[in-house]
C-alpha cells in the first residue's frame, strides 16, 4: 500500500472483519475517508458485503505470523478485534498467542497507532480474580501496549446494538420469560454502551497523538442493574412487567446452561458472558473525551440503544451479528465438490424435481430457506436435532438468519453457515452443529424448459472414524421423510407462489 497523499485519510488494517464490530468498523472508517485493509482467513467471507469493492482483502490468520508481514504492508493504524473466544479451553493461550504475532508484525512494519477493543475490568479486582473471558482480554491489553507501537486499548463492557451476543441474550431472556428466577449477577452494576458509540470512539482514536499509549474505559451514561436493563428493555419492547426473581444457587455455569436453552447464544459463548457479568463494570474515568469528543448528540442513553437495535431487528437491516464469526475449521477445509478434495468416504443423498415455476421463483424459495421460514420438512425432526446440539453445547437452530430474504457468503443460517452462493442458482451450506464429522447441504434453481425450473438437493458427510460411519447409517432410515420431504415442499412453495395472485 502507497504512502497517502497530504490530506488524505490514514491507511488501516482491520482485522476481526467477519465478527460483529469489524463488520460494522469498516464501513466507518470508509465514511472518515480512511483506506481500509481487510485481514481474514478466507476472502470469499467478505465478497458479498456491500463495502468489499471498496477495501483491498488480504489472506492472513493472526495465530500464523509468517502471515502477517503483508497485510502490514505500508498500515498505518492496525486494528486488533478478535478473540478466541469459544474456541475450546486452550482460549487464553490462543488470545495470547495471536496478540504477541499481531504486536510484533506491527512494531516490524513501522505501523503508528494499534487499536484494541477489550472488555472493562472491575475496580479492585486482582487479575488473577477475574473470569477467563476478562483475563484474557486484559492480558491482550497488556502485551499490545508493550509492543513498542502507540496503542490505544478501548474498554468496553455491555454493547447494545442489534445483533451483538450481550444484547442478544438480554432480549431473549427479557421476551420468553415474564418471570424470571435468575441468578444474583443481576444485582450487579454495569454500565452498558450503544454499539455507535463503540464505533464512534474506534474511529475516532485512529488520530490519537503518538504519544497516546495507554487504556481507556468507553461507557455509556446509565449504569444499571442486569435486572433493570431487563425491565428497561420490556418498557422500550412494551412488554408487560417482568417479575425478576434473584436465587443463591446458579453458579455461571448453570446460568450459562439456562441461557443457552432460551437464548440463541449457546452456553459455549454464553458463560464467559455470564461469568463477565458476576463483576461491576463502570468506567472509572473518561479520559477519551480530550482526546476524541463525545458525539455530537451526546453518547446514547441505553433506552435509546435499545430503541435503535429493536428498530433495525424490525427493518431487518441488522449488518452484522454475534454469529457472523465462523467457529474454528469452518469453512477453510476442502470441498467435496473441490477438485482437489482429499477423498476419503463421502455419503450422499440426492434429489431432483422438476418444478412448475420459473427459476426466479424458485430461487427466491431457496435463499429464504431457514429462520422463521423453517426447513420445509418434519418441522419435529428439525427442532428435535437442534434441541440435541445445544443440550451438547452446540450453536442448535435458534441463530435464525441475518436477514429474512437475503443471503451472503458466512452468514449464520440456524446451525448451517453459508459457504457459497451463485444469486439465482446455488447455495452451499456448511453444517455447524456438533457431528462426527463435516457435512454440506447443496441446494440449486435451473431454468428446466419454458416456465419451469429444475430443483436440485444434495446432502454430503464426510465421517470422521467409525462414528462417523455409525451416524450416517443410523439416520439413513430418516432420509426420505427429512430430505425428500424437503425437495418436494420446497418444490410445492415455489409452484404455489407462480402460481399465486401476485403470480399475474
Amino acid at each position: 500500500m502507497p504512502p497517502p497523499p497530504a490530506g488524505s485519510g490514514q491507511s488501516c488494517l482491520v482485522t476481526g472483519v467477519t465478527g460483529y464490530i469489524g463488520g460494522r468498523l469498516v464501513p466507518e472508517l470508509l465514511r472518515a475517508g480512511h483506506r481500509v485493509r481487510c485481514l481474514v482467513r478466507d476472502p470469499r467471507r467478505v465478497r458479498d458485503q456491500p463495502w468489499a469493492a471498496d477495501v483491498e482483502v488480504v489472506p492472513a490468520d493472526v495465530t500464523r505470523p509468517d502471515t502477517l508481514p503483508a497485510a502490514f504492508e505500508g498500515v498505518e493504524v492496525a486494528y486488533y478485534l478478535v478473540h478466541a473466544l469459544g474456541t475450546g479451553r486452550d482460549f487464553e493461550a490462543t488470545d495470547r498467542h495471536a496478540a504477541h504475532a499481531f504486536a510484533d508484525a506491527a512494531r516490524a512494519a513501522g505501523a503508528r497507532r494499534i487499536v484494541y477493543l477489550g472488555g472493562l475490568a472491575p475496580a479492585g479486582v486482582p487479575e488473577e480474580e477475574l473470569s477467563p473471558h476478562l483475563r484474557s482480554r486484559a492480558e491482550v491489553g497488556r502485551i499490545l501496549l508493550s509492543s513498542g507501537v502507540p496503542t490505544a486499548h478501548l474498554r468496553a463492557a455491555v454493547i447494545i446494538g442489534s445483533g451483538s451476543a450481550s444484547f442478544e441474550m438480554l432480549r431473549y431472556l427479557t421476551e420468553r420469560l415474564p418471570v424470571m428466577v435468575t441468578p444474583r449477577w443481576v444485582r450487579t452494576r454495569i454500565q452498558p454502551i450503544a454499539v455507535r458509540d463503540v464505533l464512534h470512539y474506534l474511529v475516532g482514536a485512529a488520530a490519537l497523538p503518538p504519544d497516546v499509549n495507554r487504556s481507556f474505559g468507553i461507557g455509556g451514561p446509565d449504569v444499571l442493574t442486569y435486572r433493570q436493563m431487563m425491565r428497561r428493555y420490556a418498557a422500550v419492547a412494551r412488554l408487560p412487567h417482568r417479575a425478576v426473581i434473584p436465587v443463591p444457587v446458579l453458579s455461571p455455569a448453570l446460568s450459562s446452561l439456562w441461557v443457552g436453552l432460551v437464548t440463541p447464544v449457546p452456553h459455549t459463548i454464553a458463560r464467559p458472558l455470564v461469568e463477565s457479568l458476576r463483576y461491576e463494570v463502570v468506567c472509572g474515568e473518561h479520559d477519551i473525551a480530550a482526546y476524541v469528543p463525545d458525539p455530537p448528540e451526546g453518547p446514547t442513553g441505553f433506552d435509546g440503544a435499545v430503541r435503535l437495535a429493536l428498530q433495525r431487528i424490525k427493518d431487518a437491516d441488522v449488518t452484522t451479528r454475534w454469529s457472523s464469526a465462523t467457529l474454528p475449521g469452518a469453512p477453510s477445509d476442502p470441498l467435496p465438490s473441490d477438485p482437489d478434495w482429499s477423498g476419503g468416504s463421502l455419503y450422499e443423498d440426492r434429489r431432483s424435481v422438476r418444478v412448475a415455476a420459473d427459476a426466479a421463483t424458485l430461487w427466491d424459495v431457496v435463499e429464504g430457506i431457514g429462520g422463521d421460514n423453517g426447513w420445509y420438512s418434519f418441522p419435529l425432526a428439525w427442532a428435535a436435532r437442534g434441541w440435541a446440539d445445544r443440550l451438547l453445547g452446540g450453536v442448535g437452530l435458534r441463530r435464525g438468519r441475518r436477514d429474512p430474504r437475503r443471503l451472503r457468503v458466512g452468514d449464520a443460517l440456524d446451525f448451517w453457515r453459508v459457504e457459497d452462493i451463485v444469486p439465482g442458482r446455488l447455495l452451499r451450506l456448511r453444517a455447524e452443529m456438533l457431528l462426527p464429522g463435516r457435512a454440506w447441504l447443496e441446494l440449486t434453481a435451473t431454468p428446466d424448459g419454458p416456465h419451469h425450473a429444475r430443483y436440485e438437493q444434495r446432502a454430503l458427510f464426510h465421517p470422521h472414524g467409525l462414528a462417523g460411519h455409525a451416524y450416517w447409517y443410523s439416520i439413513a432410515p430418516f432420509h426420505a421423510l427429512v430430505f425428500g420431504g424437503m425437495a418436494r415442499n420446497i418444490a410445492h412453495h415455489a409452484e404455489s407462489r407462480a402460481s399465486g395472485p401476485e403470480a399475474g
